[in-house]
């Protein structure tokens, strides 16, 4: 069972993506992953983009704690109807789910507007994949934005592009958290 564990949404039940291959973050994980962004005032107000959503949990977990809005980005179109049904569920105004590759949805350029990304990739997904789709996300981001990347405690910590700076990372078993923040030279 996933579920929203705070905010106006807090304690609803989400549905995920039966047989798509989705690794919804554990409940564990998104509180201390809520905890430390709200510790930071990374969320209150801002546009979130939650790439590889597969449930939606993330980007929804920030809607329901005050983002102003969330783009949920995943290429699945199974997964893909699976977050609109949990938006629509849970009421939350502001969800934008982008069914498309995070290449393609981030290759349409940004504009600036972005102040928390989370990236949450299948495991299987290269870290050539990643590090395009960081470079790609760049300029969605705003100067003081925070970008989160979800991976196996096995994978090595993403190659950041030119203009983020990695602040440190954090284990959960075998997940780990990176953090980056846009430096002062972007």
């Amino acid at each position: 069972m996933t579920r929203i564990i705070a905010g106006a949404a807090g304690g609803r039940r989400i549905e995920t993506p039966p047989g798509s291959g989705t690794r919804p973050t554990s409940d564990r994980v998104r509180e201390a992953l809520f905890s430390r962004l709200e510790a930071l005032d990374a969320i209150e107000g801002r546009l979130v983009v939650d790439l590889y959503a597969g449930s939606g949990a993330l980007g929804l977990e920030a809607l329901s704690r005050g983002a102003r809005g969330v783009i949920l980005v995943e290429h699945d179109r199974r997964a893909a109807a699976v977050i609109k049904r949990n938006a629509a569920s849970l009421g939350l105004s502001g969800a934008r789910v982008a069914s498309t590759t995070v290449d393609k949805a981030l290759g349409s350029g940004g504009a600036g507007e972005v102040g928390l990304a989370m990236v949450d990739p299948p495991y299987d997904v290269g870290e050539e994949a990643l590090a395009r789709a960081l470079t790609l996300l760049m300029p969605w981001l705003e100067a003081d934005a925070l970008v989160v990347v979800e991976r196996s405690s096995r994978s090595p910590e993403p190659s950041w592009p030119d203009g983020l700076e990695a602040t440190g990372s954090k284990s959960y078993g075998e997940t780990v958290l990176w953090y980056a923040e846009v430096s002062a030279a972007a």
